[in-house]
């Protein structure tokens, strides 16, 4: 019986991550990751105090947030070198869902509780959605409206950053706000000439050595440059807002207490949290994996992830993410192991006891400087060119998450980032591209007309493709389409179905099939299919229409149906007198040119 449960606990203990990586560690390692970790301590620090502040939260949580999810998910990550911390992206998200609950009273103490809970319930969301193998989630959010949605939260977070980088306050609640405040600050001569010079100075001297000396920790040299300036020119006595005397020592664990009201409030911003969460998670693991030839294990990274915000709600922390910022630093600096985030972990905590008044006289202002710089890095500018040149209407959605952001908020904006992507992704089945198809000499197979108008056509034929399963959505859609190709002058007598791009067929719209081919072969005119798959000609089966559709009206491709009617009918090909077809083109078409002929 004991060695039956030595040998249960031998098994959960080799399912953990952590215990895994440290039965294969090598020895080879341990100075790199040493290296790797103070050399990420370096950023962890300034990072984590900056990102609390602008999730509304006291720097010091930032600290205690970074110490705790970066020993979580060592221990429970499967990711040799992904590093954890409070992110630059869920601040503003934070920030939206805790400050509106604290904004009576303004209690730091219960602004770090709401914090806490929230991060208890993204922690209780990634995991369960890790249960559930949902890590596809994360596709819910397209490329374009992830575009729009990032720039819009760079501005918002430069914005309302500003007042601070120049030593006044803005009380505002949403951009445009925040933007009107902003000016009139500035117009009354509001700015404090110290601070401001100190701040502009930071964000100046970060993006020069970022462009320069790329491997010169910018963050740091401008903290330390900082830190030295305050003290020296005793800028706290020249209106200069200093971060001060951190706490001592380290947070006792803390279940967190809020009410129960608070809850629901905080679900919406959970959920938000945790899929942006998600989505930067699968992303970095993707990419980092394949640099250093893992394989990336998605719900895997989820559960880590999950446990790393449950161990930072236990010790006064918020949400967290996973960094492509920090994860980049600490490879460049040779990171072999999560051993290089333990070691920044244990160095901060180090840190808060030893010396908790090393960053007393950081201004305010590069704090400040050091969000401000992350916020340009969100933004794509160029993708978003990118995408007016390529393809207006995912350029107009990108624009409408921005929008989204910009006007009506951060948690808002996910949301509507995530609605234009499951709508843009139901806009492209219900309104599909679909159009003629005609013979051209010298090419194999059947081509598009309108990017071919001197495609030949059988009199009597016409060949139609509709690049979309057939479903209720655009059912209607494709009707239509047919009684208008079977109204023409001269009546076809077959209209063939290319049906490869048609991976269903479902009983709405083989209700439609069965109403249109009844009306057509009333007319003479008969609808015949080529090229469906197998798993829908037995659905059609199935659903009894082949009692309407003849069965020998199926054809295994396209060229077997124009011979079997050729056959019939003794048509012989005719070259293309139109320029273009009487089918709809997509709203996304692109008509490209047809080749010179020779």
């Amino acid at each position: 019986m004991n060695q039956r449960k030595s040998r249960t606990v031998s098994a959960w203990l080799r399912a953990v991550p952590g215990v895994r990586a440290m039965s294969s560690y090598r020895r080879e390692w341990l100075l790199k990751d040493l290296v790797a970790g103070v050399v990420l301590t370096t950023l962890l620090v300034p990072q984590g105090m900056a990102y609390a502040e602008l999730a509304g939260l006291p720097p010091i949580t930032g600290l205690y947030t970074t110490i705790l999810c970066l020993l979580g998910y060592a221990v429970c990550g499967p990711s040799r070198i992904l590093v954890l911390g409070p992110d630059s992206s869920l601040g503003p998200m934070i920030a939206a869902t805790v400050l509106p609950l604290v904004a009576a009273d303004g209690d730091p103490g219960r602004a770090v509780a709401l914090a806490s809970v929230l991060a208890l319930m993204v922690a209780a969301i990634l995991i369960l959605a890790s249960v559930a193998k949902l890590g596809f989630i994360a596709d819910l959010i397209s490329r374009p409206t992830m575009i729009g949605y990032m720039n819009g939260l760079a501005l918002t977070i430069l914005i309302g950053q500003l007042p601070k980088l120049l030593g006044f306050e803005v009380d505002a609640d949403n951009l445009i706000g925040e933007c009107t405040g902003l000016a009139h600050q500035l117009t009354s001569g509001a700015t404090v000439p110290a601070t401001a010079a100190v701040g502009i100075g930071a964000i100046v001297l970060i993006l020069v050595l970022q462009r320069l000396w790329a491997k010169v920790p910018a963050v740091l040299v401008m903290v330390v440059l900082a830190i030295t300036a305050a003290t020296a020119f005793d800028l706290g006595e020249h209106g200069v807002g200093l971060v001060g005397q951190l706490p001592e020592g380290f947070p006792p664990f803390t279940i967190p207490q809020v009410r129960l009201s608070d809850l629901a409030l905080l679900l919406g911003g959970a959920m938000g949290i945790a899929l942006v969460s998600l989505a930067d998670t699968i992303s970095n693991a993707s990419a980092f994996a394949a640099r250093t030839g893992q394989e990336i294990r998605g719900n895997q990274e989820m559960a880590g992830v999950g446990v790393a915000n449950a161990a930072a709600a236990l010790f006064q922390g918020f949400p967290v993410s996973t960094s492509g910022s920090r994860t980049a630093v600490a490879e460049r600096a040779g990171a072999k192991s999560q051993l290089t985030g333990v070691v920044g972990a244990a160095l901060i905590l180090l840190m808060l006891v030893l010396t908790p008044g090393l960053f007393r006289n950081l201004p305010q202002s590069a704090l400040a400087a050091v969000v401000i710089t992350a916020s340009l890095s969100l933004a794509d500018i160029a993708g978003a060119v990118r995408l007016w040149r390529q393809r207006r209407t995912e350029f107009a959605l990108c624009l409408a998450a921005f929008a989204g952001v910009a006007l009506l908020g951060v948690l808002p904006g996910i949301v509507i980032a995530v609605a234009l992507s499951v709508l843009n992704v139901f806009r492209r089945a219900w309104w599909p591209y679909n159009t003629e198809l005609g013979r051209v000499r010298g090419l194999e197979g059947y081509h598009d007309v309108r990017s071919y108008p001197q495609a030949e056509r059988l009199p009597g034929l016409v060949i139609y493709r509709f690049d979309a399963p057939l479903i209720f959505a655009n059912a209607k859609a494709f009707r239509d389409e047919i009684r208008k190709l079977a109204g023409a002058d001269p009546r076809p007598s077959w209209i063939v179905i290319a049906a490869e791009p048609m991976t269903d067929v479902d009983t709405t719209a083989a209700d439609v099939l069965k109403e249109l081919d009844e009306t057509l072969n009333a007319d003479g005119v008969h609808l015949v299919f080529a090229e469906l798959k197998d798993p829908v000609r037995r659905k059609i089966e199935r659903y009894e229409l082949t009692r309407t559709i003849s069965p020998r009206h199926f054809f295994p491709t396209v060229e077997a149906a124009v011979a079997a009617f050729r056959l019939r009918t003794g048509a012989q090909w005719t070259p293309g007198t139109h320029a273009a077809p009487s089918a709809r083109p997509g709203p996304d078409t692109v008509t490209p040119p047809p080749p010179n002929e020779q």
